[in-house]
């Protein structure tokens, strides 16, 4: 129970409005919320990807990508490339800028991690860190039991490396 009270204040506590305001107004760059993550994963991902393939990864629907994508592109932090194996098709990849605001909110948070953390050991922190990778794990591989994962989950490639 304490340990499922804790994970919902952290995520309370990274999700919230204000926090992604402040970390932007750092950051100097303008992008909504619900952007970050699709950028993000886009930044992750080793070559352009198709609309469809980003909506299946994000469990979302396709016009909520199409809609992000075209804010994106219009700040100019993503754009739209050829398919290669398909020609009607096109596949969206970040920009330059669109890698260094990822850097950036990335920076950002990090400094945010280091400045409430600034008490604890270095022990606690490496204990903490290989602890949560533990656990986000374990929680995957439930997830991918329960079926609740698609095989092309964004999830899937965050495992910790070092396990």
């Amino acid at each position: 129970m304490e340990l499922e009270r804790a994970l919902a204040r952290v995520s309370y506590l990274l999700t919230r409005v204000r926090r992604h305001d402040r970390a932007m107004t750092k950051c100097g760059i303008k992008i909504d919320r619900a952007s970050v993550p699709l950028l993000r994963l886009l930044a992750d991902a080793p070559e352009p990807m198709r609309l469809g393939e980003l909506a299946v990864r994000l469990d979302v629907e396709a016009p909520h990508v199409s809609r992000q994508i075209q804010r994106l592109e219009k700040a100019g932090f993503v754009e739209r490339v050829p398919d290669p194996d398909d020609r009607r098709a096109q596949r969206v990849s970040p920009t330059a800028d669109g890698r260094r605001a990822v850097d950036s909110i990335r920076d950002v948070m990090r400094e945010w991690m280091r400045e409430a953390l600034s008490e604890w050991s270095s022990e606690d922190l490496k204990a903490l860190a290989v602890l949560n990778h533990r656990m986000v794990d374990a929680f995957l591989d439930h997830a991918e039991q329960a079926g609740d994962l698609g095989p092309r989950s964004p999830l899937a490639f965050v495992r910790d490396r070092r396990s």
